[in-house]
């Protein structure tokens, strides 16, 4: 039973792995499209086949910039590779994470709808 738990803590720990190496990873890439941006998530499959990365841009144009890293995959993953200790490195699936743009929206909203609340 005991070994069945930590199968997923597996997963957990290899997922923020990657997602620690890939922030370092994707500063050394030289491709412009590739701006400043912060790796939000990483969600490995259960196989370790494949890993969903989701990030945030602060300078750049986010599908230019998703577009830039699914090209790169193969070279990160080979960094990652050397970087892992585990047989299987995962393929890399770059995905822009609209979270970030989405509460900065709302918190926009709700501080103007506070701003006219205000002035009745």
């Amino acid at each position: 039973m005991r070994h069945k738990r930590s199968i997923p803590n597996r997963g957990f720990r290899i997922a923020d792995q990657i997602q620690r190496d890939l922030a370092e990873l994707i500063r050394e890439l030289k491709d412009p499209r590739v701006g400043m941006l912060t790796v939000n998530a990483v969600e490995v499959s259960p196989d370790y086949a494949h890993a969903q990365v989701y990030f945030s841009l602060l300078v750049g144009d986010p599908a230019e910039c998703e577009v830039a890293l699914n090209e790169a995959a193969g070279f990160l993953r080979n960094g990652l590779f050397k970087r892992l200790a585990i047989h299987t490195v995962p393929t890399l699936h770059f995905h822009f994470d609209r979270t970030t743009e989405r509460a900065a929206e709302l918190n926009a909203l709700i501080r103007r709808a506070n701003e006219s609340q205000a002035k009745d």
